[in-house]
């Protein structure tokens, strides 16, 4: 070690000769604390991601084709008859929905009465969703709705029967308390 330092000593003036650069110093410091940009590889360089991307595209245009095809057959007709379907369910769904509540808050009426009444209405419910069925297969539209509105025809009818014998005995009944 004692060699080492007198070297030092004995050529100091030489050593003082190169004077270090503190700018180009700091640009090296500083470009080593910046972190490292990571390698990008673009996804479509890939021999394997081109192929895939390919498929994807011949997939979905031959899926859009079948549904076109496929779904092409749907004449306006069939619309028509879904809209008007659509809208005969509205508004008989509405007046047999308010009439069942009718019948069912009435006073007058026994359980055994109500729970008759509503399993007549659950038979039409099935008798409903099996002419919705045909009307999905496609069988003979315009039968199907005519049969579907003397659905909701023989459901109101059926309510209305009810709520006029209802009223009826009500009548008799007040009736009978003024006899002269």
């Amino acid at each position: 070690m004692d060699n080492f330092e007198k070297h030092i000593r004995e050529n100091a003036s030489a050593f003082d000769e190169h004077k270090a650069d503190r700018a180009k110093m700091w640009a090296k410091i500083s470009e080593e604390l910046q972190p490292a940009q990571p390698k990008v590889i673009p996804l479509w360089k890939r021999p394997m991601a081109k192929i895939a991307a390919t498929l994807l595209l011949l997939l979905g245009i031959g899926g859009f084709i079948g549904l076109q095809l496929l779904g092409g057959h749907e004449t306006e007709g069939t619309q028509y008859v879904a809209k008007e379907l659509l809208d005969i369910d509205m508004h008989y769904k509405g007046l047999v929905s308010y009439q069942v509540q009718l019948v069912q808050n009435n006073p007058n009426l026994t359980e055994a009465d109500k729970s008759e009444f509503l399993s007549f209405m659950d038979e039409l419910d099935a008798e409903y969703a099996q002419l919705r069925l045909e009307m999905q297969n496609n069988l003979d539209n315009e039968l199907v709705l005519e049969a579907i509105v003397a659905n909701y025809k023989q459901r109101i009818q059926l309510i209305e029967n009810l709520l006029k014998q209802i009223n009826d005995s009500k009548i008799i009944d007040d009736n009978y308390g003024y006899t002269l």
